[in-house]
């Protein structure tokens, strides 16, 4: 029930789901060695970080697929901010 839960709140908001990974479990300490790693994720890369948190394995790292999930997050992310930077020249352009 709370996996579905935590799914349900990542999907919404992919810097939620990483405060409540944050928040509540271990996952990103065991994920990154240093807070601040994970806190520039969550401003700038939130859903590669919530996929490198979810996929990373403590003595391995990320292997084979999670490579492939970490990849899509990356792109998931890029795709948000070209669109965001989009909308603000459509914005700007029809204002000026």
């Amino acid at each position: 029930m709370c996996g579905c839960l935590f799914v349900i709140a990542a999907a919404i908001s992919p810097r939620f789901g990483v405060f409540l990974l944050w928040g509540f479990t271990d996952r990103m300490s065991i994920a990154f060695n240093e807070w601040w790693w994970a806190a520039l994720g969550f401003v700038f890369l939130p859903w590669t970080t919530l996929a490198w948190a979810l996929v990373y394995a403590p003595i391995k790292g990320v292997t084979g697929f999670g490579w492939v999930i970490v990849a899509f997050a990356f792109f998931a992310d890029l795709s948000v901010h070209v669109g965001s930077a989009k909308a603000r020249q459509q914005r700007d352009a029809a204002v000026a």
